[in-house]
């Protein structure tokens, strides 16, 4: 007799633990503690650690675990979208747009390095690949229900680009005087 496994793995037992190491990391061993931080500076990376966790609560929990005799049987690769622009769902291309766009805003304000749209849009694209393939994984290792998109890859960068067209038009339009430019690490 074959058994079943069925459970859900909620987010607060991996975001709050995660939260509370990311604080500790910031008091204890950050690597700009030689460099005095202003309020403002640490209030960017405080917020930039909280809109992480938030994109890894939206795009991976709950995971619904069901390993078994009622297990999902569609096999992975099936439930991978590999056809671009002419399969987009608007709703979701848009949500997705809108949930990488802080991610284009942040990258400049934690590391001047992030100064080209070519830089931006890199980070942009692995950070989405990654969250597309760790869906893929949580599909195939618990059977829950996620799928993997080639137009989630590609709105998720469209954002990251915008969120970066709009914090570099803000950041250049005052020549480094503004809030902005003072609280960037």
């Amino acid at each position: 007799m074959e058994q079943s496994i069925v459970f859900t793995i909620q987010s607060t037992y991996f975001l709050v633990p995660l939260f509370l190491l990311v604080l500790l990391y910031l008091i204890v061993g950050a690597p700009w503690k030689e460099r005095k931080l202003n309020v403002g500076q640490y209030f960017i990376v405080i917020t930039f650690s909280i809109y992480l966790l938030c994109v890894i609560q939206l795009v991976f929990f709950p995971i619904d675990v069901n390993i078994g005799k009622y297990a999902n049987l569609t096999p992975g690769y099936k439930t991978i979208n590999f056809i671009p622009i002419l399969t987009i769902d608007v709703k979701t291309f848009v949500l997705n747009i809108i949930m990488l766009m802080p991610f284009g805003v942040y990258l400049p304000l934690l590391n001047r390095k992030f100064d080209s749209l070519k830089n931006v849009a890199y980070h942009g694209f692995f950070l989405s690949l990654f969250i597309e393939v760790f869906q893929m994984m949580i599909r195939i290792v618990f059977g829950n229900g996620r799928s993997t998109d080639i137009n989630d890859l590609i709105a998720n960068t469209v954002g990251a680009i915008l969120g970066y067209i709009v914090i570099n038009g803000l950041l250049k339009r005052s020549n480094g005087n503004n809030l902005l430019n003072k609280i960037r690490l």
